[in-house]
């Protein structure tokens, strides 16, 4: 079964990419907000940089828990800050190579910090033969479901 899990989640992580421009949503305080962010994707973790300054970074501060989004895919995670983003040679390589302009203006920046997100819950629509599915991976508990979605 956890065979199965793993084959599911890595073939879903190779049809993502090693980057994406995802929506993250945070919240502190009953107070939700959303904007874009430039996504590395390595070994099923999701990682951003962002200015120690903003918003976003006191929320998550405040409250890990978070979601991020793009296309069809939602994803609930942790997330926490893992230091400088040049003390972080992977992601500078992948972040560089993705986002060279961001790289440029911002990685290199004293305020500028990385941030993790573990996923704990992904969710994506797919269809099959014209008919929609929700596939789901649980990774707190190892579990995978895809059902079609029947709107009665």
């Amino acid at each position: 079964m956890a065979q199965d899990f793993d084959e599911k989640l890595n073939v879903f992580f190779e049809g993502l990419g090693q980057s994406a421009k995802m929506v993250l949503a945070t919240s502190l305080d009953d107070i939700v907000s959303a904007r874009m962010m430039s996504i590395i994707i390595h070994k099923g973790r999701f990682y951003f940089q962002t200015d120690k300054t903003f918003r976003k970074y006191d929320q998550i501060s405040g409250n890990g828990n978070v979601a991020l989004c793009v296309d069809n895919v939602q994803v609930e995670g942790i997330c926490k800050e893992i230091g400088i983003p040049t003390d972080h040679v992977d992601f500078c390589q992948k972040y560089e190579r993705a986002f060279p302009s961001s790289f440029k203006v911002y990685s290199k920046l004293k305020n500028e910090r990385l941030f993790e997100v573990i996923p704990g819950f992904i969710q994506r629509w797919i269809y099959e033969d014209g008919t929609p599915h929700t596939e789901r991976f649980d990774l707190r508990t190892g579990t995978y479901q895809k059902e079609a979605y029947i709107g009665e």
